[in-house]
């Protein structure tokens, strides 16, 4: 079976068409949203550029679609249909990034192609095994009971996927390893995994906690809202501000991303350097605090496109967890594998992250038990 795989991230839309669940990759296709893919003119238009630049892979049998938040009621796959787009971008306000844009672009795959099953998977899933000391929030019981305050953790596939390349690359069952998977790139996320389940993670109810972001600025003082808020600011104005004109944007006054900022700090650029560092910085922090929560650990493992090209990034990360008995790394990396020797205390990995085949798989699962 064929499956057309459609992740549609805060930046760009990716497309695959994936063969058998994790054995051929028949095609690959990608449209760039800009920084921000609520503001994209024609997103629409995109997925149909998308769906024809994947055309020459074959026939679609199924399609599936990567969805950041699934709320209480999505724990799982789920074959789509009309209440379940609705139910996705009902979501919307506590993901507003993605979920807007999750639901129209399945609407617009729907009605490009037909007659094939579409099933969506969701980030949030792999969070449902986090222990309830880690997704309760210390806040006043009747909030949480009237709002449904909770962490989900996002980054899900990417880290289930992770998880196995890691197993893979150690030669170890994934069920022995003691993990931190650290997803970086335009949003940022650290999972703490043990046996192959999560148990911490960054991120929270919504994909606005945890570590500094590309224009998201991660956690910080809540009183810092209370104050804006307080002195003026309209919520609307808040919330373009935390989505949109923090992290690496707000610091470096730039909306380049990752790649040029390494460039102008090069040429001593203060603002890209000072962007740059805060990001180690808190990067590192969130992963000392995920590897807080295992018994031990195995293995760092850097994925997403932050994570997987910045070889400058990571040195500036790892070069700050000695303590954990993580080693330095420098040097680039085009293909998953171990950047550190043998004998070190804790391995890195490099790893692409492939949500498509974690979804290819999880697509083949779900039609295949709808029989």
């Amino acid at each position: 079976m064929r499956v057309l795989v459609i992740n549609s991230g805060s930046s760009s839309l990716k497309g695959s068409l994936i063969g058998e669940p994790g054995d051929e990759t028949l095609a690959r296709h990608e449209v760039d949203w800009g920084t921000d893919a609520t503001a994209h003119a024609d997103r629409a238009g995109g997925v149909r550029r998308l769906i024809e630049g994947l055309r020459d892979g074959g026939e679609v049998e199924a399609v599936g679609y990567r969805v950041v938040h699934g709320g209480d009621r999505f724990r799982a796959p789920t074959m789509v249909d009309d209440a379940v787009i609705d139910a996705i971008e009902s979501l919307s306000s506590v993901a507003p990034l993605h979920n807007p844009v999750a639901a129209e672009t399945i609407r617009a795959a729907r009605a490009l192609v037909g007659g094939v099953p579409h099933v969506a998977c969701f980030d949030t899933s792999f969070h449902a095994t986090l222990p309830e000391d880690a997704w309760r929030y210390p806040v006043p019981r009747a909030w949480v009971e009237a709002h449904g305050l909770r962490r989900y953790g996002f980054h899900g596939l990417s880290v289930e996927w992770s998880v196995g390349r890691a197993a893979a690359l150690l030669d170890r069952p994934a069920e022995d390893l003691r993990l931190v998977v650290a997803h970086l790139g335009s949003g940022c996320s650290v999972t703490a995994v043990a046996g192959g389940r999560s148990i911490d993670t960054s991120m929270g109810f919504t994909p606005l906690e945890g570590l500094m972001m590309g224009s998201r600025a991660g956690s910080i003082d809540p009183g810092i809202l209370l104050h804006l808020l307080r002195a003026g600011m309209s919520l609307d104005e808040l919330a373009d501000g935390l989505d949109h004109r923090s992290g690496l944007v707000a610091v470096s006054g730039t909306a380049g991303g990752a790649r040029e900022l390494e460039a102008a700090s090069i040429q001593e650029d203060r603002s890209a350097t000072l962007a740059l560092r805060m990001f180690a910085r808190r990067a590192a922090a969130g992963i000392a605090a995920a590897a807080s929560t295992l018994d031990r650990l195995d293995a760092l493992v850097f994925t997403g496109g932050i994570g997987e090209n910045s070889a400058m990034l990571r040195a500036g990360i790892t070069g700050r967890l000695a303590i954990l008995g993580v080693p330095r790394v420098d040097g680039g990396a085009s293909e998953d594998r171990i950047l550190t020797p043998p004998d070190a205390p804790v391995a890195v990995l490099r790893v692409e992250a492939r949500e498509d085949l974690a979804i290819a798989r999880a697509v083949h699962r779900v039609v295949h038990s709808a029989g």
